[in-house]
């Protein structure tokens, strides 16, 4: 039955172009013996019988050989060499979801394991962040809990950034007090300000604006530890009394203008344009000046993208670094 709808359509041509010659032999040869046009007939019919049989030959085997692979759990497009049949394309299609299907379990399943250990590794690091202010000696219990504040921090950014691969990424957008959220990120790096004697300058208007508070604070956060991590310049602006971090806001019209602005290092014209790439550490980086993994302001930009919010940076290096959020006022 597949075989005649595929056919349908030559043997339809075949039949008219017999019918017309054998109309033009009939009437227009009339001089010619009828007997030719029979055998001629008979003949054409014979050949076009061997061809077709040869034909339908070969499909039969590829039907058989198709039913065969249809019931393999494997790609079967290529074997078959790139049959023009719609179950086939169905059944490379349906593989194929049951290996992502199968790849995104696995992920899921490591995520859930990577969060968990992350849970479960901040019980004794908090643990260990209490014993620590008991050593008497100040640079020791200073220096140790430096490093531990930073095992903090990653574990926090890591369960976070899990929390950003679930393909149902969870967003609670309401209204939200935007000084709520800068606190916030605040104490989150309170350590690290202290410790690289920051000045905070906090210029922000009693505003409310339309966003997910956790994955707001989280943007503040990589923007604030950018700010920690590139303060330790020879920058004569940059000294252990002049450090700051300002941040203020501009209104216009439903949009708010969250800056935030630092006297580090500032960025190189080179590397302005590729800091939200993923896995970009710039210039820097390269010089061994600094351990970045080129992560986290991409991470940021792309939580503020799901957030319908925009972050901007202008920089002048070796001055200043002012990074610009863009959200909805509500």
């Amino acid at each position: 039955m597949k075989w005649l709808k595929k056919r349908m359509r030559e043997y339809a041509v075949w039949l008219f172009l017999m019918v017309s010659f054998n109309l033009y032999f009939l009437f227009l040869l009339q001089t010619t013996p009828s007997i030719y046009l029979l055998y001629l007939d008979l003949l054409l019919l014979v050949f076009l019988a061997i061809i077709e049989g040869t034909a339908f030959f070969d499909y039969r085997q590829k039907e058989r050989r198709k039913k065969i692979f249809l019931n393999e759990d494997d790609l079967i497009y290529d074997t078959l060499s790139n049959p023009e049949d719609s179950e086939v394309f169905q059944h490379d299609l349906i593989i194929l979801e049951k290996r992502l299907q199968t790849q995104f379990e696995e992920i899921h399943d490591l995520q859930d394991y990577i969060a968990n250990w992350c849970h479960a590794f901040k019980i004794p690091l908090a643990a260990a962040l209490l014993i620590v202010e008991k050593i008497k000696d100040t640079d020791i219990r200073t220096n140790m809990k430096e490093h531990l504040e930073r095992m903090n921090w990653q574990m926090s950014m890591v369960m976070q950034s899990c929390r950003l691969q679930v393909p149902l990424f969870d967003l609670q957008m309401k209204q939200v007090s935007l000084i709520s959220c800068i606190k916030a990120s605040i104490r989150n790096n309170l350590f690290f300000l202290i410790r690289e004697n920051f000045r905070l300058d906090i210029m922000v208007d009693d505003v409310t604006v339309y966003t997910d508070e956790t994955w707001l604070t989280y943007i503040l956060d990589q923007l604030l530890n950018n700010a920690v991590k590139y303060a330790n310049t020879n920058n004569n602006n940059n000294t252990a009394d002049n450090r700051y971090i300002r941040f203020w806001t501009e209104k216009s019209s439903d949009m708010v203008k969250l800056f935030i602005e630092d006297n580090g290092e500032g960025i190189q014209e080179c590397d302005i344009r590729r800091i939200f790439e993923k896995g970009y550490t710039g210039k820097n980086y390269h010089n061994g000046k600094y351990k970045s993994t080129g992560m986290g302001l991409y991470m940021a930009d792309k939580i503020a993208k799901k957030l319908e919010h925009t972050i901007s940076v202008e920089s002048q290096y070796g001055e200043y670094t002012r990074f610009c959020v863009l959200l909805h006022g509500a």
